[in-house]
């Protein structure tokens, strides 16, 4: 787990000791994602730069130094994740004749790329990535990012420049790089608390989508226009396939044969040179990633939890519960509120782009709390798109089957514009779920927190994502299926996996998530509905798994959620700072927002309407992002 970042200037004629200099700049940006060592590589002929920043888990030694060349000389990298089954891929190239001076997983990466290429190479590995290859024959680039997207790749051009890096801070370390905002991605920010890739903050900057791959040569800088990236692994395409071949078994098999799964996935994240341990919130994912990993441990597991002042949003009596029936090591953290709103200012800086999903301050906090007692911690992300984890999925199925039994001509009489009220609830909610028409628009609307966003933002365009577009449904399975699918390539890897990456790394911790093995995600998709949701309870099976390691009661059991009394803070302690960001002349003056509509939201949460705070988050982390461009 480190961060990387390049750039190639294929019209320069910079010497070897210039492109270092810029190397280790590009690095320097991204310093907290690998303190334990920092490297840089060039090649003069061409005008590229790799740089890397490492976190050493496996093999500490100098000989997993990056950028890391192949025992040919043909390929160098700057690659960030693990490779968790690379000892049995290092046994097969063994066995093809690759001798190796080191155990860490780059070295085997290399030499997988050199016997297989990129694309068999990304296929036989099972990790978390993202990464640039320079191929110095060919004199060709690759960028390429993990199946599900658990790392971050962007990358833009800047005057016929290439530049990329784990964060756009990285980016931004280009001498003469413009930072515009975007519109069209503020919009989607709003939408969502989040840019979904491709999209960035930044004009002209990308991300590289999950699973995708860019290959790139001298000519695509030159045309000052990038080509798009071709995907090497579709979760649609794996799930698609997975449905259409089914389970074939009952729920006693299917049980066993998530159990073997989950704990092979868990063993193979076990590994390290280094502490590690565990988030346990005391819910079905994450105590069921700490009981696998109990089970296959000699001593008690470190296991980290989290809670609020606010009894809403505290489990930390449940984690430790689960803790001490399993017997782990457990260390809570009590927050009272002051850290997190000492936290808040800082968002803007550790999250590199603006995001708005509130759980990123006690995901924040928490890592930083794991960050002293260890280096790797295993989470329980995922589980929830692959099991049928979330209520809003039962709710959009029943307003589904209201909608498919209303004639045409009452839905067109009750339904109604989906504009900002329908986010209090009440009428307004209804007849906007009514207007969107079909499952799909249903998604979206759920997951939109601004339904109309491009009204208050100036200049923006509505961009498609995943929620928009039909191809992105799998076409088979049933309705529940599709709302996992299309979670699976936009609200997983945007949200979930960005926060915990960036929270993590800001402290330079590597975050593990087993339930997101690839094995275990084509398990899951192959199953039948009635073993993730049935009778009104969600995740079925992982929760009849869970019941072998843990008493009933501690199983099925209300679910907190894992968030933040954001409403409360703003009407107290951040009331200032919110004013402040959301000050009328402010917006006036930078021009990113009609001022109307904001103000009159925080006149309308600061009179009592309790829900607008979701939306005023949004605005509020753009505002303070903003700041970090001055």
């Amino acid at each position: 787990m480190c961060g990387i970042a390049g750039a190639w200037l294929p019209d320069a004629r910079d010497s070897e000791d210039s492109l270092l200099a810029l190397g280790r700049r590009l690095g320097a940006a991204i310093a907290h994602r690998g303190p334990d060592d920092a490297g840089a590589w060039a090649e003069p002929a061409a005008g590229l730069v790799l740089a890397h920043q490492r976190l050493a888990i496996v093999d500490l030694s100098p000989e997993g130094h990056q950028p890391m060349a192949s025992a040919d000389g043909r390929w160098v990298i700057a690659f960030n994740g693990e490779i968790y089954d690379h000892v049995a891929i290092r046994a097969e190239l063994v066995a093809l004749g690759h001798g190796f001076r080191s155990r860490s997983d780059t070295e085997v990466l290399l030499a997988a790329i050199s016997q297989w290429g990129v694309e068999g190479a990304l296929a036989r590995g099972n990790g978390m990535l993202a990464f640039a290859a320079w191929d110095r024959r060919d004199r060709v680039l690759w960028l390429a990012r993990d199946r599900l997207g658990k790392k971050p790749l962007y990358y833009g051009l800047s005057e016929g420049r290439l530049v990329f890096g784990s964060e756009l801070a990285a980016l931004r370390a280009l001498p003469g790089f413009r930072a515009d905002v975007d519109p069209d991605a503020l919009a989607l920010l709003l939408r969502f608390d989040y840019i979904p890739a491709p999209h960035s903050i930044l004009r002209g900057v990308r991300k590289l989508p999950a699973g995708h791959l860019l290959k790139l040569d001298a000519s695509a800088l030159s045309a000052r226009e990038l080509p798009a990236p071709k995907p090497w692994w579709s979760a649609l395409d794996a799930q698609r396939a997975a449905i259409t071949r089914g389970f074939d078994g009952d729920e006693a098999a299917a049980l066993d044969q998530l159990d073997a799964l989950l704990r092979d996935a868990t063993a193979l994240r076990m590994e390290a040179d280094v502490p590690l341990g565990s988030f346990l919130s005391g819910g079905t994912d994450s105590s069921l990633v700490t009981a696998l990993m109990q089970a296959q441990s000699s001593q008690p597991v470190r296991t980290f939890s989290i809670g609020f002042d606010n009894a809403v949003h505290d489990e930390s009596e449940q984690a430790a519960a689960v803790a001490a029936h399993l017997g782990t090591a457990h260390t809570p953290l009590h927050v009272d509120g002051r850290a997190a709103l000492d936290l808040v200012p800082e968002l803007p800086r550790l999250f590199d782009e603006p995001f708005a999903d509130s759980s990123q301050i006690p995901t924040t906090l928490l890592c930083r709390l794991t960050r002293q007692h260890v280096t790797v911690a295993l989470s329980g992300d995922g589980g929830d798109e692959l099991f049928f984890g979330y209520r809003r999925y039962a709710r959009t199925l029943k307003n589904d089957a209201l909608l498919r039994r209303l004639p045409r001509a009452a839905l067109a009489k009750l339904a109604g514009k989906p504009g900002e009220r329908a986010r209090l609830g009440g009428l307004a909610a209804l007849r906007a779920e009514l207007a969107t028409g079909d499952l799909q628009g249903l998604a979206r609307h759920r997951v939109s927190h601004w339904k109309d966003p491009e009204a208050v933002v100036i200049g923006a365009r509505r961009l498609a994502t995943a929620y928009d577009d039909p191809r992105a449904m799998p076409g088979v399975g049933t309705p529940g299926d599709a709302l996992m699918a299309l979670d699976t390539a936009c609200y997983l890897p945007e949200d979930i996996l960005t926060k915990v990456d960036r929270a993590s790394m800001s402290v330079a911790l590597e975050a593990r998530a087993p339930l997101l093995d690839y094995r275990v995600a084509d398990f899951a998709w192959s199953l039948p509905m009635a073993m993730k949701y049935r009778d009104g309870e969600l995740k079925v099976l992982p929760k009849r798994l869970l019941e072998r390691y843990l008493p009933r009661e501690m199983v099925y059991r209300s679910k907190a959620g894992f968030g933040a009394p954001v409403g409360d803070w703003l009407r107290g302690p951040l009331r200032d700072w919110a004013e402040a960001q959301l000050s009328e002349q402010r917006l006036r003056e930078e021009r990113h927002f009609d001022p109307a509509p904001i103000r009159a939201l925080w006149r309308e949460f600061l009179g009592g309407e309790r829900k607008w705070h979701t939306h005023l988050w949004g605005v509020l982390m753009f505002q303070a992002w903003r700041e970090t461009l001055r």
